[in-house]
């Protein structure tokens, strides 16, 4: 205990000796409280440090959930773009289409009376011309429908004797012209696949074949390997390299030097419908000796095969179309005249109008024997609303024929309702005229 007459020393002695006792006492009490104080504040200091981390997290998400956001908004204008394009070249192409059909129909007629061999080499040039760039135009379609996420696929059986069939009916006057023997070997399997997509990528396969071939054969035939089929067309080219291999699937991408005409779409136009059916597509090639081109197919062995049907030949007789009235509903003034001029060298009476009134009044003057109509018309008109319309009148059968630039998914299902055929611009002279005889009962 301190007191007023110790001296500094003394004091000084005695206040270290209270603080020494303190300090002992302090430790005792932290001693008598144990771990578990020791763990409350850890826990505390734990708590602190869990809730300035939860903070940076939030903030993080909250930059995450930003980004994403603009992420996501980039895809959709991206995806936008995309089918911005697509309608784009699917109308581009429809109204590319209007003036190359009306061409090709002046031409067809020109070409009836054209008798001097200038005369006719000068109308071969120009149809074969108005073809390449028909060739272009339904290869952007094909693409811009494939890319349009829109695609209807119908998965049925099909007989590989008959698509090989259909295959050298179309494609052997090509391989003529080339010199090239086109081979198919003969099979009896059935396999899996949409009907259209998989003619339209063994075409193109074969058709590039024929094109860059510097040999003289080129074989297509199948290879089955357990419960795949394989489609394979070989050729005697010049092979590719395997630096180019990727690069042959681009848009317009043309490897061979060949002088023939073509787009470069082709291969584009093969790799994304066999992605579309999930066809595995192969290629094998050898610089030198040639290449080969293989789509996978899924086989149908509980399907039994269909003899093969030889198409049948169009032959041109005009004639026995002579004095029927056809009713032509277009709303291209340019298309009705070709029209009239085409249908009239067939000796047919023909009556053209812009569209649905029209052809009422027309039809109400004097009933025609068939209707020709365009699929799409003014006003959101279109054919199926004119042939309906002249149906309620004229009776549920009456004989329509329908042509079309559009994609041919958009009026397949209300066509096939209303038992139409629809034919794809340009129409060729023969599918026109088989389609009306069809309609008419009128054999070739």
């Amino acid at each position: 205990m301190l007191r007023h007459d110790d001296d500094p020393a003394r004091r000084i002695a005695k206040l270290e000796r209270i603080v020494d006792a303190l300090v002992q006492r302090l430790e005792r009490s932290e001693d008598a409280r144990g771990p578990s104080y020791a763990l409350t504040r850890a826990a505390a200091l734990l708590e602190r440090e869990i809730i300035a981390r939860n903070d940076d997290l939030e903030r993080a998400l909250s930059d995450l959930s930003a980004i994403n956001a603009e992420l996501a908004q980039a895809r959709e204008a991206a995806e936008e773009a995309n089918r911005a394009k697509s309608r784009f070249l699917r109308a581009a192409s429809h109204d590319l289409l209007q003036p190359l059909s009306a061409a090709k129909m002046f031409l067809s007629h020109l070409a009836n009376l054209s008798r001097e061999p200038t005369q006719i080499d000068i109308v071969s040039h120009l149809t074969g011309t108005i073809e390449s760039a028909e060739e272009l135009i339904n290869a952007l379609s094909q693409i811009a429908r494939l890319d349009s996420r829109t695609v209807r696929l119908d998965l049925a059986p099909v007989s590989l004797a008959r698509l090989f069939w259909r295959l050298a009916a179309d494609l052997q006057p090509l391989a003529q012209q080339r010199g090239v023997d086109l081979r198919f070997v003969a099979s009896s399997l059935t396999v899996q696949s949409d009907p259209l997509y998989l003619r339209q990528i063994a075409q193109n396969l074969i058709a590039n074949a024929l094109k860059y071939t510097d040999g003289t054969k080129v074989l297509v035939g199948v290879r089955r390997v357990g419960d795949t089929v394989w489609l394979e067309v070989r050729d005697q080219g010049p092979g590719i390299a395997p630096d180019d291999r990727e690069r042959m699937f681009f848009e317009f991408e043309r490897l061979g030097q060949s002088d023939q005409p073509g787009t470069g779409l082709g291969l584009s136009i093969v790799q994304r419908a066999s992605q579309i059916l999930q066809h595995p597509l192969d290629v094998w090639s050898e610089v030198g000796r040639g290449s080969c081109f293989r789509v996978g197919l899924p086989l149908r062995a509980d399907v039994c095969a269909l003899r093969p049907v030889p198409p049948q030949r169009v032959v041109h007789r005009p004639t026995d179309l002579a004095r029927r009235h056809i009713l032509v509903v277009e709303n291209d003034a340019a298309m009705r005249r070709a029209f009239d001029v085409l249908l009239t060298g067939w000796g047919m009476r023909v009556t053209t109008v812009g569209g649905l009134r029209a052809a009422r009044q027309a039809a109400a003057r004097q009933i025609p024997d068939l209707v020709l109509t365009d699929y799409r018309l003014d006003g959101g008109e279109t054919g199926i609303h004119v042939i309906r319309a002249l149906r309620d009148s004229l009776g549920p059968h009456f004989p329509a024929v329908m042509v079309s630039g559009d994609d041919m998914d958009t009026m397949a299902s209300a066509a096939a309702f209303l038992g139409v055929e629809v034919l794809s611009k340009p129409v060729a002279d023969a599918h026109l005229q088989r389609a009306m005889r069809a309609v008419l009962g009128v054999s070739a």
